[in-house]
Formats: C-alpha cells, structure tokens, sequence
C-alpha cells in the first residue's frame, strides 16, 4: 500500500477506499484560522456539543489581526471564549500562522487532520493526512463526525536527484504545477517519494504541501523518516513519531516524475499559479514590491537563508521588501542568532508573524505595480491593488530581486548555505488550554449576526440567470477577502453587499432585486480559498443552483452543506445556451435528486432543455433534500 492508502485504512470509518466512491475517514486534529473560525464555531454552538470529541483541536488567530476598528478584536475575543469552553486550545495573536505553528508544535505521522483553510495541506509535510475543508466540516469533525469525502486517486510524485543552481522548494511545487496546471489534482493526493524526497527538510517538504492545495488537491503526503524524526527532536517532540512509508511496490493510480537537477528557478506570472516560467525569462522586468512570508515559505530555514543573501547589503531603492516570519518561534530564534538584524540592515520592513499581506491584509501594492512575492497565490486583485502584477517565487529568487530592483535569477550565484540549529526555542505561552480556563464565558460583540438558515429543498425551482462567469473563478472573486471586507467574516448580510464584486459589482444588487436566481459558470468554480463565505452569502442571496462546467472540491462540498445545488454541465458547451437575465426552470428537484445523478434544467427564456449532473451518495442526498448538512442533523 501507499502512505496515503494506509493512513485513509487506519481511519476508516465506512465506505470502500475504491476512487470515486464516498467514504468515511475518523478525524485526529482539526484547526480553524479567525477568518473562517467565527462561523466554523457558531454552526458548532449549534449542534449542542459540550466538549469537542477529537485528540486535538487548535483555533488560531492569524488572519484578521490589522485592528482598524473593533470587529477583529471582538471576533478574537467571541473565537477564544467560545474555543476555551468547549475544549480547544488556542493560538493567540502574534503566536504565528496556524499551518507554521501546528508544523512545529502539533503535527504527527499517520494522524489525520482537516482545517477551515485550504492549506491545511500543509502538515502532509510531517506524513500526516492533511485536508482543507469547510467551516462546517470542521464542525461537524469537532462534534464527532467522520469527515466524508469522495476517495482519491493517489499521484506518485518521484523526485529524482538533489536541487542545485538556488532552485528551492518552491521551485518544485511550481514545476508540478506547470505539469498538471490548477485542475490537475481535483480529486487526488499528490504522494511524493523518491532519492530526492531525503534531501529535503521537513520546512521544505511542507512548502510543497502547501501549494498541493493550488493543484486543486485533497491533500499532499510525504513519508514519515529519519528527517522527520530529527525535526521532531529538535521541536521536542520525538516522542510523537513513527515511521511511516510506502510498501516497496506501493501502486498509485497516476505518475509524475520530476528530476531535480535539471531545475532551475520558476515564477508563476500572473494572474495564476500555473502560469509558470523560469526566472530567467523574466530578467528585464523591474519590481516596485517584494514580499517575504506567508505559510508557504516563512520557516526558520527559509528567513535563514534570506538573511545571508541580503547581509551586509541594502535594499534596491526602488523596491519596498516586506518580511514576514511564520511564528513567534521563528522570529526569536532570528533575533537570537542576530539574522533578524541582517533582514533589517537590509531595509526590510518587518511585518508581525502572521498571514498579512497573502490574505489581503495590508501592504497592497502601488498602482500597475510589479510585486514578488514567496506566497501561493497570484489571483487577480487578491493583494488588493487590481491592476497590480503579482508574482510568486522562493525566498532566494525574492530576496536577488530585492537587491537589484529586477527579477533576478539565483542561478546566477553561489549556493546559499545555512545551518540549521540541532534544537528550537520552545516557548507555548501564547497557546492557551482549556484545562487552564474551566470557567470560561462567551463574549459576543456586536459584529457577531447569526449564520444563514436553510431550508428544505423547493418542489419547482426557477429564477433568472443572474451572471454568467468564465473559468477559474476563485473563492476570492465569489466573496473577497480584504482588509476592509474581514472584520466582517461573522456579518454575512453586511458582506453580501460584496458578492462576485470583482467580476461584476452589480451582481448583489441584481440577485437582490430578483430575490435569488442562477449562477453560471465555467471549468474549476470555487478554486482558492476554502472559505465558507463563499457559499453562504450566496445563500443569503437566495442563490438556488450554480451550473458550471467544473467545481472545486472544498467549494462544492460547501454548496452542497449549505443546500445549494451545484449542478455540472453533462456537455459543457450547454453553458453557452445560457445568457444572463434567462429565466432557467427545474421541475420537481426532490424527485430528480431521488430517482438518479441527472437534473433537468430549461431555459424558458430560449426553451432549451439543460441536462446537468448532481452525483450524491445516498448520505448527500438527504442532505440535499432537507436543506444542508445542519438541517439534515438537527
């Protein structure tokens, strides 16, 4: 068997491990970051659990932390409140970015983990089966209940040969991600093996998880070995190893075979992750921004090898370097060991540990600006400046651009040498347990509104078409997340104002006006974020169905527990039979949802008929029929 087949056995709690049918895996951990938390914790406050019923549950607050106003402080102080009650410990702000932390401090081989963030992946870096889900299916895991999810098929990624000419970790995410582009993993695990997976630490391991999650993957594994155990030793944990790896002969349903000494530094150019090419194509672009961080790349090697190459030089005038560590752990040990000093000599702005400028939140760019940056994704007007180009690299790549005010190709210089130290500082006292809390009180603050109610699936179904999208619509697009829209993620009609701004600023309006409708939309609707929001302001609009050609997997598992159907085009041409402002009609849903996969939509406006595919398993389709999961429990 392969690590990821042995793990999902270990935890089997129904169905048969057969890719593409439903089965029901046990939950170790889970972990919940403040911009998802807050409605990840009212739907748990729903379901009447008093404690939280896995081995280990963290909620961290590393997203929202720019207080401009009150809201953040309140959600803070309503997702500590409520975490303390009911049994989970607690990650404070400025302890660090939750996949960072729970890297260094709670992440174990075998074990299995799923957090309201799509780079929960992360963590598959320490041979852990680690999922990005919504909010809800981290409640629902919290309160007991197997995680549900479709069996993947399992990608073996070997990787041959050592890194040299400063290639990085990253540059081997980007080149898997040039392989197999944004949609190449929906519906798989990406399990790495190989000569080349030694050589890699387990930081660098954990940057390529990380970015599975842009490959649209449930999740990434490497094998659990003697790196991870020295890891673990110097993070005070050896305790909490074990060995695992993949049988010799393991099978795999698909491969991919990467040579790393032929590598040579990547980017992805904008406006996407996939859009890959070498650094060295890129040499007469000059950069107004470099950002260094993100829980892609802001480890303790990572910042490491930032300051040797900025030390003892000063920063391009034209460019404004920004530099994030990952946790409190890594900033003290840089500030122990003197690197910390480097980065600033330099000219870097030192930005606090946590996610910052990758989710939004400050340090957009200038007007038509060039921004590097180490993090995962590029989206359009995801760093908050539309007509910015962002591009993603290593820290070596960020760091020469830095210095020469252009992209600036690594390969060009000596090998970046570091030494890691054989133990980290340990210092939790910014993780709070709720054994040390017994009587804690929930404080909700007046940005706090009730989550959205669903309700029983409608007989006849019909509305106008209120937009038609193209492909690759991302979360981001669907509900933005800036530093003016997430101090409002636990205010849903506040942000409904919001909804597919950035692809059409009327929409809310029109699905307002209309009292709900249709969305249309092309291949891979829902990429991105795992963030709830994005189907439930939806629902707060009344949105009855989304027909795409494709969905994202977090994305149409929210559809689906929030009781919007999301419906696939049977032939995605049928998409263009389809215009905005068309008035689309589904005769008796119920009964199409329980007699087999196929739903029948006409456009009364044309009077095409529309065949669309709802695959559910029986399980889903109960939750389907009464309205969402929370209806269908409680």
């Amino acid at each position: 068997m392969n690590i990821t087949r042995k793990i999902i056995k270990a935890h089997l709690v129904s169905g048969e491990m057969k890719a593409g049918s439903e089965i029901g895996i046990k939950i170790d951990q889970t972990l919940t970051q403040d911009s998802t938390g807050t409605m990840a914790y009212l739907q748990f406050e729903s379901m009447g659990i008093d404690k939280v019923k896995t081995e280990l549950s963290v909620a961290y607050i590393d997203h929202n932390t720019l207080q401009s106003g009150f809201e953040n402080a309140d959600d803070h102080a309503y997702i500590q409140s409520v975490a303390l009650k009911h049994g989970i410990r607690v990650s404070k702000p400025g302890n660090g970015i939750c996949h960072q932390v729970h890297l260094e401090r709670f992440s174990r081989p075998g074990k299995t983990l799923i957090g309201s963030d799509s780079h929960t992946p992360t963590c598959g870096g320490m041979g852990m089966l680690a999922i990005g889900a919504g909010g809800l299916d981290v409640a629902l895991a919290m309160g007991g209940a197997p995680l549900y999810l479709t069996m993947p098929k399992v990608v073996k990624v070997e990787l041959k040969g050592k890194l040299g000419h400063n290639a990085a970790a990253k540059d081997i995410i980007l080149e898997v991600l040039r392989l197999l582009t944004v949609k190449g993993g929906v519906g798989k695990v990406m399990e790495y093996c190989g000569e080349g997976v030694k050589a890699l630490s387990v930081p660098e391991r954990a940057t390529i998880a990380n970015m599975g999650a842009e490959l649209g993957a449930t999740a990434s594994v490497f094998p659990a070995d003697e790196t991870t155990r020295a890891f673990l030793k110097a993070q005070g944990r050896e305790q909490d190893f074990s060995p695992l790896v993949a049988d010799e002969n393991a099978e795999y349903d698909e491969s991919v075979v990467i040579d790393l000494s032929a590598l040579r530094p990547l980017a992805a150019c904008p406006h996407s992750p996939d859009n890959i090419k070498a650094v060295s194509e890129l040499t007469d672009i000059a950069v107004d921004q470099v950002c260094i961080g993100s829980c892609t790349n802001s480890s303790l090697a990572d910042m490491l090898k930032v300051a040797a190459i900025l030390k003892g030089k000063t920063v391009a005038p034209s460019v404004s370097l920004t530099v994030s560590p990952g946790s409190r752990q890594v900033l003290a040990m840089l500030c122990k060991c003197g690197a910390l000093a480097d980065i600033i000599a330099a000219g870097a702005r030192v930005l606090e540990c946590a996610c910052g400028p990758c989710i939004g939140m400050g340090q957009s760019p200038k007007t038509n600006a060039v921004s590097v940056r180490t993090f995962n994704r590029n989206f359009y007007a995801r760093s908050g400046t539309a007509s910015a180009n962002v591009y993603l690299v290593s820290p070596e790549t960020a760091a020469y651009t830095a210095l020469y005010g252009k992209f600036t190709d690594p390969a060009e210089f000596d090998e970046v040498k570091i030494r890691l130290p054989d133990r980290f500082e340990i210092n939790d006292n910014l993780i709070l347990r709720p054994e040390d809390f017994p009587n804690t009180e929930i404080v909700r603050g007046p940005n706090i509104k009730p989550f959205p109610k669903t309700h029983k699936l409608e007989k006849n179904i019909s509305g106008k078409t209120l937009i038609v999208c193209e492909d690759n619509v991302t979360t981001d697009h669907i509900m933005p997340s800036n530093s003016k829209l997430l101090p409002y993620r636990s205010n849903i009609p506040y942000l409904a104002d919001f909804c597919l701004n950035p692809v059409d600023a009327e929409f809310s309006a029109r699905a307002k006006k209309n009292g709900g409708g249709f969305i249309v939309a092309g291949q891979n609707y829902g990429q991105g974020s795992s963030r709830e929001h994005a189907a439930l302001v939806p629902l707060y609009l009344g949105i009855k169905a989304v027909l795409a050609v494709s969905f994202a997997r977090i994305h149409q598992s929210n559809l689906i527990n929030n009781g919007i159907m999301p419906l696939v085009f049977e032939n995605p041409r049928d998409k263009d039979k389809i215009s905005e402002g068309d008035e689309l009609f589904i005769a008796d849903a119920p009964a199409e949802i329980k007699k087999g996969d196929t739903v029948t939509v006409t456009n009364k406006t044309t009077g095409d008929i529309i065949k669309t595919k709802l695959e559910l398993s029986e399980r889903l389709k109960k939750v389907m029929l009464a309205g969402g999961v929370l209806a269908s429990i409680l």
